[in-house]
């Protein structure tokens, strides 16, 4: 009965999509006046689609990829509609073109020249050797970005029948055949989250590209006792980046942006991207001046499309019971509009990137891209191009890299919250390229930097060094002050909520190293969290979302090198230089002296 009821909430999600579509198309506004030809063509496409057919139109078979050269050169006075020298690209070894959009790669390095998610703006895939090992990735394809609201609806609506086919079919297995074991007798997961499902889901939002997209890789980077197997393993098909922009939507936005005449300004320009993020596509030029840059351009109609697309993502996750009820859903919602309305801002983004790398210029370790003012603007951002293995891909190296960029990574996060009190809250894996030659993280990505206000900053070290301390009346007076509590919580939430902060501070808890893979503590988080759902009162403040997100990221990523880290030393060189604005309270912090 269970699986029915589930259908059936799906199936009502779905209407809701449907009725969006019916009030923005053109074509059922005009089949109502008796105009049915439209009609039938679109609901023919979308039949063939949704079993699989066809690509989402009509259209003859042809190769997914554009066969025209991928570098072309300009010469000094090229414009536009002038002759260009077309030269072909690097050839790089591809696996023979197969039907299925999911392959498998033979090595990690040969992965990373397909992904293109993990490579980023500004930077190039190093030629670091890594050890082989078998992963599951997709092919890139190449497909334009549902531009206009109504072409962006519909996509979504293709996507939840699609996941309404695949729970009916699943659904029938099971009947006829039993469900399927598990592993560890865990319950069996919703027919609606079946792996096929979860693919559909993953290569429908890599389709969709915009807000969709983006939270679809905030998911792909949680533990999986947050976030099903099945899921966790198909967003790792998104996180390995969006699908192909073609030349014919991507040559329009250069134009509006740069100019036509744009081609005089470059030496020569890559159309095959280094990379397909949520929000735009990065590119490999080289300056009239001969540096080489990379430049990330914006896919039409995402930044117009947030609103209603992380609502449409909404619908999809709460029918498919991936957001657990009490996670108030709708302050989350808001936060991630805000966010996102921000990142579509290059040029914000670009006063970000310059304000990072003046804070950096003089920490070893690090380094932030320049920005080309010349050649960016709203809807593109061009740096010089850098080079790098992103920072998960280092698990492959030995232990002594491993900790070395472990460290070097919660440095980061201490700096940016409690020196700089701003901070590149994206924490993809894909933002942080390890450069081994010169032991040095390259940086790109500032779409998501903000700052933080300094009293929260003020309090919020203050509850660390509590946490760190196993300092109970500590952790809940600064919770309080800072809005994770109301003061009216019964006692079953507040102690699992000094619990969790106990053990979120254990890596700062003790002298010596700290040893992320042997403590799982994603895994003791999450136990709980059910309770914590059940009995919180209020959403978290608005600055925790992002916060919570970055430092998450920065264990988890501690946790994927299996790094070793003298976390507390680090606090500690950061507590005992900070300046509070306000009175100090009671001490929060034992005293000690950073270990040397």
């Amino acid at each position: 009965m269970s699986s029915w009821k589930q259908l059936s909430r799906l199936v009502d999600g779905v209407s809701l999509v449907a009725k969006e579509i019916y009030h923005q198309s053109p074509e059922l506004q005009r089949a109502r006046n008796g105009d049915l030809e439209a009609l039938g063509k679109k609901a023919l496409v979308a039949a063939t689609d949704l079993v699989g057919l066809t690509s989402g139109k009509l259209r003859s078979l042809s190769s997914r990829r554009s066969k025209e050269p991928s570098v072309v050169f300009f010469d000094d006075g090229s414009r536009k509609g002038d002759v260009t020298v077309p030269v072909e690209p690097e050839v790089v070894a591809k696996p023979t073109i197969v039907e299925s959009e999911i392959v498998r790669s033979e090595s990690v390095d040969e992965a990373r020249v397909e992904e293109g998610e993990n490579v980023g703006v500004g930077a190039e895939v190093a030629s670091t050797p890594l050890e082989v090992v078998t992963v599951k990735r997709r092919r890139p394809r190449e497909r334009k970005v549902p531009s206009t609201p109504m072409a962006r609806a519909y996509g979504f609506f293709n996507l939840g029948a699609g996941l309404a086919w695949g729970a009916v079919k699943e659904s029938t297995y099971r009947l006829v055949n039993g469900t399927p074991p598990t592993q560890g007798n865990k319950p069996a997961l919703s027919s609606i989250l079946s792996e096929e499902n979860a693919e559909r889901l993953a290569l429908g939002l890599c389709e969709m590209r915009g807000a969709a997209l983006k939270v679809g890789q905030m998911l792909s980077i949680q533990d999986e006792s947050l976030v099903p197997a099945p899921i966790l393993n198909a967003l790792e098909l998104v996180r390995q980046g969006a699908d192909v922009m073609p030349r014919s939507q991507l040559n329009p936005v250069l134009d509006a942006e740069l100019g036509p005449n744009w081609q005089s300004k470059l030496g020569s320009f890559d159309y095959e991207p280094l990379a397909a993020a949520s929000i735009g596509q990065v590119h490999r030029a080289v300056t009239k001046e001969g540096l080489e840059v990379a430049m990330k351009i914006q896919y039409p109609g995402v930044a117009n499309s947030i609103e209603s697309d992380i609502e449409n993502v909404r619908r999809l996750l709460n029918y498919t019971n991936l957001i657990p009820k009490g996670l108030f859903l709708d302050r989350a919602v808001k936060v991630a509009k805000e966010e996102l309305a921000r990142e579509c801002d290059y040029e914000i983004e670009a006063v970000s990137q310059k304000h990072f790398r003046d804070l950096l210029s003089d920490t070893p370790g690090f380094y932030v891209p320049r920005v080309v003012d010349e050649l960016s603007s709203k809807k593109i951002l061009t740096t010089e191009l850098i080079s790098g293995v992103p920072i998960d891909k280092v698990a492959s190296l030995d232990q002594e890299t491993r900790d070395y960029v472990g460290r070097k990574m919660l440095e980061l996060t201490l700096k940016e919250l409690f020196v700089f009190r701003f901070m590149q809250t994206d924490p993809n894996w894909g933002n942080f390229l390890y450069d081994q030659p010169t032991k040095t993280i390259n940086l790109i990505d500032f779409g998501a930097a903000r700052d933080y206000p300094k009293k929260f900053v003020d309090d919020y070290l203050r509850m660390v060094m509590a946490c760190a301390n196993k300092d109970s009346k500590g952790v809940i007076e600064m919770s309080r002050r800072l809005g994770f509590l109301t003061g009216d919580e019964p006692d079953v939430m507040l102690d699992a909520h000094v619990q969790a902060g106990f053990i979120v501070g254990l890596p700062f808890a003790e002298p010596g190293g700290y040893a992320f893979r042997t403590n799982n503590i994603t895994s003791s988080v999450s136990n709980l969290g059910a309770t914590m759902l059940k009995h919180r009162l209020t959403p978290p403040p608005d600055e925790a979302y992002s916060l919570h997100r970055k430092l998450s990221g920065a264990f988890l990523a501690c946790i994927k090198l299996g790094a070793t880290v003298r976390c507390r030393d680090l606090l500690l060189q950061v507590y005992e230089k900070y300046q509070f604005d306000d009175e100090p309270q009671d001490s929060v912090v034992a005293s000690s002296s950073v270990s040397s």
